[in-house]
């Protein structure tokens, strides 16, 4: 996929990863993070994590700071919007979008997925479509109990070694989390493990996302 849309296998990318709070982006796309930065490692990222109380941030900083350790450049931004409320924060989140436009210029930009059913999520979705409008927008999906994973139509097949490093980095990292039932390494391999089916992935790992429009 990286090298039909993103051009030729040794030219360095730059990502924008996007996550309403301090788990999102490694939950969503860390595996596929990784394989990025495995084959292009001279890649730079920009990491946005808009909502953290102070024990989320260093989590989110820590984790960012593994999942992000082979990029040539590497930006982690945690900011402190109330978790739950981003739709009555909804200007400031633009004015914080804005700001995020004039430092990146991405070549893909990660986030969630516009039909999740979380506010917080739908929010930075949104605004990601009325911030991006010229970029390659891949929505990643977030379990959860709303049950709202629905059918992606972009696959990023796997290594069992990234997928598992995935896992236990998420566990490692963020250890307030851990007592949620379904934060465990079943859940995360569970729905890569799925959608590695869906699509063929040679070693039976996948994550998906949802591109709602590509240009090439």
């Amino acid at each position: 996929m990286f090298r039909v849309l993103l051009g030729s296998a040794d030219r360095p990318l730059r990502l924008l990863c996007l996550g309403a709070h301090s788990d999102d982006i490694e939950i969503g796309c860390g595996a596929t993070i990784l394989r990025i930065l495995a084959e292009r490692p001279r890649s730079s990222v920009h990491w946005v994590v808009f909502s953290a109380t102070e024990e989320r941030a260093r989590e989110a900083r820590s984790s960012a700071a593994e999942f992000l350790a082979m990029a040539g450049d590497a930006t982690v931004d945690v900011r402190g919007f109330r978790e739950s409320f981003f739709p009555a924060a909804w200007a400031e989140i633009k004015d914080s979008f804005e700001d995020i436009k004039k430092q990146a210029s991405p070549d893909v930009v990660f986030c969630h997925h516009r039909h999740d059913m979380h506010q917080d999520h739908r929010v930075v979705a949104e605004l990601v479509w009325n911030t991006f409008r010229d970029h390659l927008v891949l929505e990643y999906e977030i379990p959860k109990y709303e049950g709202d994973l629905g059918a992606p139509n972009v696959f990023v097949a796997l290594s069992r070694e990234a997928a598992d490093r995935k896992v236990d980095l998420l566990l490692h990292h963020f250890r307030s989390q851990s007592e949620r039932t379904w934060f465990r390494a079943d859940t995360f391999h569970g729905l890569m493990s799925l959608r590695g089916v869906e699509c063929n992935a040679p070693e039976g790992r996948a994550e998906a996302f949802h591109a709602r429009k590509v240009v090439f």
